[in-house]
């Protein structure tokens, strides 16, 4: 596959069988034959011992691939860690739409994340405040003698910002350390600022340091997307006014916001154990900025163009790496970022994001139509065939015959199962 032919558009690919989608894969991200050798493997037993303790094996989660994603006019297959079915095909169908228009555009801020230095005990804290603010220079000069690798890289400490916050306990000072992280998630060089500046700050304000340690709202590290989704492909005026009213109820009601939220997690989460990034993490920050505005909403927001197709953009915190951690130790993880191309944390967070819209509009989409259990039920019936005691060539024909009846339940299966076996013989 040439650069010229190099296309993420793949008709039929949940048809091919594994080892046709493999062949793909290899020419699209230009694998070598070791690399493919990855897919078939486990995670050995001491690499998985030096990543946590007191390990006893090892558990696997099916890795798929989204096709058909055009962000920023370059084509991506995505990697997807998931044990929920639909989801990577629900994502391949929104991206393939998302296309029609030019696919996903990103804009993403500095990767700069904050660490919370917590201040007790004060005398008088607005002016300790002020004394710290004083000593902001001193402060970063400190905090980036923590870190010469990420200062020559560019990063390093940037700023520093001081909130004065009232508390059952009593008033308290929250200082915040803002570090430019580059390529790292930044979770062990910003929390090694924190432990270096706690003496001095003590010094400066009289108080004592209590917590010193990230913060997971990354607010200052923020990932946006936008999408217009054909109207015609959505199939008409009606729907794209459908889809709006589903999305409504989801920027006006915390409970459907936060199933709302929750599909988006479905596509972002595969992506991020797919290449070794801390998913809590991530969800933590996703769901607290949902919340920012003090109720709970949804991370997406949707609007009709001028020409009636629908608009989608989502943006969220993403505090995502490409160097160090298990995304440098894990070799499924590293073959995922060769198979997505990425060259920054940036990039990944700009496929991440994508991500997160496509699946969210896919589920809103499948909501305003046919419903969520149409396409998830079709995914879920080979499991209850297999569930059922089907075999082989027995598998898909029983779960075509469930999907047909409408009637994608275990002991329904059974009893089809035996008819069609007694029909054989």
């Amino acid at each position: 596959m040439s650069t010229t032919e190099r296309t993420s558009v793949v008709s039929g690919f949940y048809k091919l069988p594994i080892e046709k989608r493999r062949e793909f894969v290899t020419h699209f991200a230009n694998l070598s034959e070791d690399d493919v050798k990855i897919f078939s493997s486990c995670l050995d037993l001491a690499t998985a011992d030096r990543m946590i303790e007191n390990v006893l094996g090892t558990f696997e989660l099916p890795l798929g691939l989204a096709v058909n994603f055009l962000i920023n006019g370059k084509d991506y297959i995505i990697p997807m860690a998931t044990e929920e079915s639909s989801v990577v095909a629900a994502a391949s169908n929104a991206a393939k739409i998302a296309r029609i228009k030019g696919g996903f555009s990103t804009t993403c801020s500095e990767p700069l994340m904050i660490g919370q230095l917590q201040l007790l005990h004060i005398g008088d804290v607005v002016t300790a405040a002020h004394e710290i603010l004083k000593h902001k220079e001193q402060l970063l000069i400190l905090a980036n003698s923590q870190d010469k690798i990420l200062v020559d890289l560019g990063g390093g400490a940037r700023d520093l910002e001081v909130r004065i916050l009232d508390s059952p306990l009593g008033t308290m000072i929250v200082t915040h350390l803002i570090v430019d992280v580059r390529d790292a998630m930044g979770a062990n060089a910003v929390n090694t600022m924190c432990e270096a500046l706690a003496p001095m700050l003590e010094e400066i304000s009289g108080g004592k340091v209590r917590l010193k340690i990230l913060s997971n709202l990354a607010d200052k590290r923020l990932v946006k997307a936008t999408a217009v989704f054909d109207k015609e492909k959505m199939g008409g005026d009606r729907v794209v006014d459908a889809f709006l009213e589903s999305y409504t109820l989801a920027s006006i009601d915390p409970y459907r916001a936060a199933t709302h939220n929750k599909g988006i997690m479905n596509g972002i989460d595969a992506l991020i154990i797919a290449t070794g990034n801390d998913s809590r993490a991530i969800e933590a920050g996703a769901h607290a900025y949902a919340a920012r505005d003090g109720q709970y909403t949804a991370l997406t927001r949707y609007h009709k163009n001028n020409n009636g197709d629908l608009v989608g953009e989502i943006e969220l915190p993403m505090a995502v790496g490409v160097v160090g951690g298990a995304a440098n130790m894990h070799p499924k993880a590293k073959l995922c970022r060769k198979i997505l191309g990425i060259s920054s944390a940036r990039e990944l967070a700009e496929v991440v994001a994508s991500l997160g819209l496509a699946q969210n509009f896919a589920a809103l989409f499948a909501l305003s139509t046919v419903g969520i259990q149409k396409g998830h039920m079709s995914l879920h019936a080979k499991n209850i065939a297999v569930m059922a005691g089907a075999q082989r060539g027995e598998i898909e024909k029983l779960a075509d015959q469930l999907v047909h009846n409408g009637k994608v339940k275990l002991d329904y299966a059974k009893e089809l199962l035996e008819k069609m076996r007694k029909k054989a013989k």
